[in-house]
């Protein structure tokens, strides 16, 4: 038979929230399931990955020498970096609120910036065919 382990009072001085980076999340309600903090941060990490991606996509548009007027290629590759530098800042956000909501038993909160992120990606790719097809 094993034992339960039990959750630490958040009152006391050695409180593991207190060691745990942001404590503006770690700090609020209780324990969630492991199962959903995981789940958390693997989106966190698809997002991050999805960064890289466009980070990538972006450099590599502006570095190889494609069939697509400068001008189409630069401004599809500006918007793929600038889309690349948001994903990060967004992936950050969306995980401090999702588990803050899942510490303080809320239900999940809408995306903010998938949307704009998507059209942004969805935009670069309209340029890149744009430019290809007028050349």
């Amino acid at each position: 038979m094993t034992a339960e382990r039990p959750v630490p009072d958040p009152t006391e001085p050695g409180d593991p929230a207190d060691r745990r980076f942001p404590r503006a999340v770690f700090r609020r309600g209780t324990e969630p399931d492991a199962r959903f903090s995981l789940a958390n941060e693997r989106t966190f990490l698809a997002w991050i990955r999805t960064a890289l991606a466009l980070l990538a996509a972006g450099v590599a548009l502006e570095a190889l020498d494609l069939p697509v007027a400068p001008h189409w290629r630069l401004a599809a590759s500006i918007l793929l970096i600038v889309s690349g530098i948001v994903a990060p800042v967004q992936a950050w956000c969306g995980w401090a609120r999702a588990e803050r909501a899942l510490r303080e038993r809320r239900p999940l909160p809408a995306p903010v910036l998938s949307g704009p992120l998507a059209v942004g990606v969805l935009l670069a790719g309209a340029l890149v065919l744009i430019g290809i097809v007028l050349r």
